[in-house]
């Protein structure tokens, strides 16, 4: 039986190496690649066609979010699994609309590591199970956190307010968003903050659905 294919997207070193050290002697495993930038990625896939993506949100260039939404648009096949620090419902959300089919945190173990691989690389779908509840708590209030009849009215957003949705929906934090683009953290809550006053949205989920349904992250790719 041939081993599956893995191709690593992570921006820390350490983590790469700690990853190839886990699978190294996993006899259905083989890493075949690994990247730290999340363009790259995108061209190593079309190169290597790896049968698993392990691909990190947060890297230097764009988000492993954005990445995985340009590699299924281009390669429909293409199985995305999300390895992350994060635990909230905005990120783990993002992922599964942007095409990932799995999310875990960086703190399992082995065993886990590998299920979710193997799983991933069959067709399946794997999600850690704190994760999989925030999906349903998500699924539960999804039509709370905006008001569908609002949206329907013309809103006008400024430039700087469209990146942050953008940024937002592809799942990058605060702080993230801020030091991209080098404003205060205080700048980027007050924006998103004024986001969702806008919108009539309580949530960053909220926000991060009403940007994936407005087509504003292939604007922003087409924009570039």
């Amino acid at each position: 039986m041939p081993k599956v294919k893995v191709l690593i997207a992570d921006d820390h070193l350490l983590i790469r190496q700690g990853i190839k050290s886990l699978l190294q002697n996993v006899s259905t495993i083989k890493v075949i690649g690994e990247t730290a930038y999340g363009n790259d990625v995108i061209q190593l896939y079309a190169k290597l066609k790896p049968d698993v993506i392990l691909m990190d949100i947060s890297m230097p260039d764009i988000s492993g979010i954005e990445a995985s939404r340009i590699i299924k648009e281009k390669y429909p096949k293409a199985k995305i699994l999300i390895l992350t620090i994060y635990k909230n419902d905005d990120y783990v959300l993002s992922a599964v609309k942007n095409g990932a089919s799995g999310v875990i945190n960086k703190d399992v173990n082995k065993n886990v590591l590998i299920e979710a691989i193997l799983a991933v690389a069959n067709g399946k779908k794997y999600f850690a199970q704190e994760l999989t509840q925030l999906l349903i708590e998500n699924l539960i209030s999804k039509n709370t956190d905006y008001n569908q009849d609002a949206l329907k009215e013309k809103v006008f957003l400024t430039k700087r307010e469209n990146e942050i949705l953008c940024f937002i929906a592809e799942g990058l934090s605060t702080s993230e968003i801020a030091l991209k683009l080098n404003l205060s953290i205080r700048t980027v809550e007050t924006h998103r903050t004024n986001l969702m006053q806008k919108l009539k949205i309580k949530t960053s989920s909220g926000l991060a659905r009403y940007a994936f349904e407005n087509g504003l992250l292939k604007q922003k790719s087409f924009n570039k």
